[in-house]
């Protein structure tokens, strides 16, 4: 892991230790790379309590609750299930009945083709937090390997932000 990454995820684990919260991620283009990236850092197992890779859609409804007709409708890449994804995934990792504080999820389309019409590089983090839920769209140039980075790198970026 670069040095920019690791710094990056040490910041949002410092901002989410300094509020007491706890962490759920849920990913589908990044694999797992962003529940890697934090989990590197030493006194992670404080503050993230797991992570789930729902990269098939139906995966997104069982495991995360997202609305299955929403998914039908519009597919995986959508600002909807993103959002419903970070709030799903705070419920999936609950531990002894409490739900993690955040969620954090990623959905997108890294290439080199896209299942359903939409540009390479369109990608949607979304965040659940106990101040509410937000999401944002990232419009990321490149070949697969930098799509899934960059989406990372601004998923930390957006968890150091939190509240």
């Amino acid at each position: 892991m670069s040095a920019d990454r690791r710094g990056a995820a040490s910041v949002a684990l410092d901002r989410l230790r300094e509020r007491g919260w706890t962490l759920g991620i849920a990913e589908s283009l990044t694999g797992g790379s962003l529940a890697s990236a934090l989990i590197a850092v030493p006194g992670a197992s404080a503050i993230v309590l797991g992570a789930v890779v729902a990269y098939a859609a139906p995966l997104k409804h069982t495991l995360l609750g997202v609305d299955a007709d929403l998914l039908a409708a519009h597919g995986a890449v959508h600002p909807e299930v993103a959002r419903q994804m970070a709030e799903g995934v705070r419920r999936t990792v609950a531990v002894d009945r409490r739900w993690a504080d955040v969620g954090i999820a990623t959905t997108g389309i890294a290439g080199p083709g896209s299942p359903d019409g939409q540009p390479v590089g369109t990608v949607f983090l979304g965040l659940a937090s106990p101040l509410g839920s937000q999401v944002v769209r990232l419009d990321v140039d490149g070949d697969r390997d930098s799509i899934r980075a960059t989406t990372v790198q601004r998923a930390l970026s957006m968890l150091a932000a939190v509240g």
